[in-house]
């Protein structure tokens, strides 16, 4: 693999290797953790934590993979991915919405597991945002990895961080995306959604106005 940047010498020939400028692109980010985390890992011992934490992150990696989402960030007990980022003619919402459904669906099972088998309440919570994000490489010299970077992103992480578990929370550019790709496919959006308050989320200047795919049962965790 050739190096991010410096010098590289192909048939006797130094060539300039230079960083990937950074691509602006429309995209849909979904952030996506697990709620009680704390708890669990106090409760049981870390090996056991670790595979319950590969089965969360399996189910998680279908759903996007399913809907054509990318995973760009791993990490505990979270997630981060974007949508729309294969077709320029679409930014993803449609797409990030319907994994998000099926991430609160296909959990739904594990969460009865967990509950039943080791008397531990969890449960996911989901933030998304539409918007401009830049494509690029992130990170320090030789562990550079591609990621996405923007406001948008911050803004769907603090999205997911006020999702209770089970509730998937996403701006009004994901609400009007969505209508308008089900309006000219005739296809159903994946849930009824539920316009909220406007929120004001933590380092943003404006309130937001926010939208709700709500949980069949809210919790707090």
């Amino acid at each position: 693999m050739p190096p991010e940047t410096g010098e590289l010498r192909v048939s006797g020939i130094t060539l300039e290797v230079r960083p990937l400028a950074a691509r602006t692109v429309c995209a849909t980010v979904l952030f996506v953790d697990l709620r009680g985390y704390t708890t669990l890992a106090e409760t049981l011992e870390p090996a056991a934590v670790a595979d319950l934490l590969d089965e969360f992150f399996d189910v998680l990696g279908r759903a996007i993979e399913d809907h054509g989402g990318r995973i760009f960030y791993m990490v505990g007990d979270g997630m981060m991915a974007g949508f729309g980022l294969r077709d320029s003619a679409q930014d993803g919402a449609l797409e990030a919405l319907a994994a998000a459904q099926a991430m609160i669906a296909d959990f739904a099972p594990v969460v009865g597991r967990w509950r039943r088998d080791l008397s531990i309440e969890t449960g996911i919570g989901v933030g998304l945002h539409r918007g401009d994000v830049a494509l690029c490489l992130h990170g320090p010299p030789g562990k550079r990895t591609e990621t996405l970077v923007g406001d948008t992103v911050n803004v769907a992480a603090r999205l997911c961080s006020r999702a209770r578990a089970g509730e998937v929370l996403f701006s009004s550019s994901v609400a009007s995306a969505v209508s308008a790709a089900s309006a000219e496919s005739m296809a159903v959006a994946p849930q009824p959604m539920l316009r909220l308050p406007q929120f004001e989320l933590r380092g943003r200047t404006r309130p937001l106005d926010i939208w709700c795919m709500p949980a069949e049962q809210r919790i707090a965790l």
